[in-house]
């Protein structure tokens, strides 16, 4: 039986770090990608900060801010949510002087979710004090935000990938793409709430952009010929779905059959489970995004790993 996959525990891992990657643009990576531990970034003009994303619990926010106040002098005006897990969200109350822009079905999860706080699931977490804070400005499919005169534009590809409502933004004149949880580098790319195939549709806009730079929701910072092994991994889903499916196998027993290749030194591989969910409800017909029963595929997850709750450093 395979066992998800994780590195060392929290004592060991380094803190955030803010790096230029442009003039003018920071990504804020969080080592070491796994649970809970997602990049944000921000792009500082002379006279405005955005901030692309919050973090997952109230320390961590406040270190990020922290390390945007060194560099900027002050606080974000505009944040933006690349979608709506609570990673990416949960600190969004502590931005309290930025508008909050995101996709309009970002602002309705949010709501309908509220503060994710996960408990019994993954290893006890400080989530701190936090509330609930969704954007106050949506948009469909694209929306110009300026940091001065730099643009930044945001764009949702209309198709569920790692969700229903992911969030690019992308920077023309640097070259910068944050990709949010479209792209994941070095753990396992996570698509039981959005679609395996919708998310290999985004990759190809992805690289229709052509940044020299991508800033991923997890992992750090790439280039573009380093996310294939996102689109390696999403079509190997479907392969080992497709043939697991017609051989009678549950996902959990698929998991466990399936020999992970070149994909074994990702993080968090108990993700193949909840994965091989999405992939075989696409085969039963269930249209990408529609929910599915996700309590059994988390619980499936736990099952992969031995029985043992998944390993959160946040």
């Amino acid at each position: 039986m395979s066992e998800g996959r994780h590195s060392q525990g929290p004592d060991e891992l380094p803190a955030g770090q803010a790096t230029e990657v442009a003039d003018g643009v920071y990504a804020f990576i969080q080592p070491d990608g796994s649970w809970w531990l997602n990049n944000a970034g921000f792009v500082v003009g002379a006279s405005d900060v955005l901030s692309v994303d919050a973090c997952a619990t109230e320390a961590r926010t406040r270190r990020y801010l922290s390390a945007i106040e060194r560099v900027a002098g002050c606080r974000p005006s505009t944040l933006v949510n690349t979608h709506h897990h609570g990673d990416h969200t949960n600190g969004n109350c502590l931005f309290s002087e930025a508008t909050i822009i995101g996709h309009r079905l970002c602002r309705e999860l949010v709501l309908e979710n509220g503060m994710a706080r996960p408990e019994g699931l993954w290893d006890p977490v400080d989530w701190g004090d936090l509330e609930m804070a969704p954007p106050i400005v949506t948009f469909e499919d694209r929306l110009d935000v300026w940091v001065d005169d730099l643009r930044v534009e945001l764009h949702h590809f209309n198709r569920a990938a790692h969700t229903n409502n992911d969030v690019v933004a992308w920077l023309p004149d640097r070259g910068v793409m944050f990709a949010g949880d479209l792209v994941f580098n070095g753990s396992t790319p996570f698509v039981l709430m959005g679609s395996v195939a919708g998310a290999l549709e985004a990759l190809d806009r992805l690289e229709e952009f052509e940044p020299e730079l991508v800033v991923p929701g997890h992992g750090e910072v790439c280039r573009m010929p380093d996310v294939d092994i996102v689109g390696e991994y999403l079509r190997f889903v479907q392969v080992t779905a497709e043939k697991a499916r017609s051989a009678g196998l549950s996902p959990l027993e698929a998991a466990r059959e399936v020999d992970l290749g070149q994909f074994a030194d990702l993080l968090d591989s108990e993700r193949l489970v909840g994965n091989l969910h999405r992939a075989y409800a696409e085969l039963e017909g269930v249209r990408p995004g529609d929910p599915i029963d996700l309590v059994q595929a988390f619980a499936d997850m736990v099952a992969f790993n031995g029985g043992r709750r998944l390993r959160c450093r946040a």
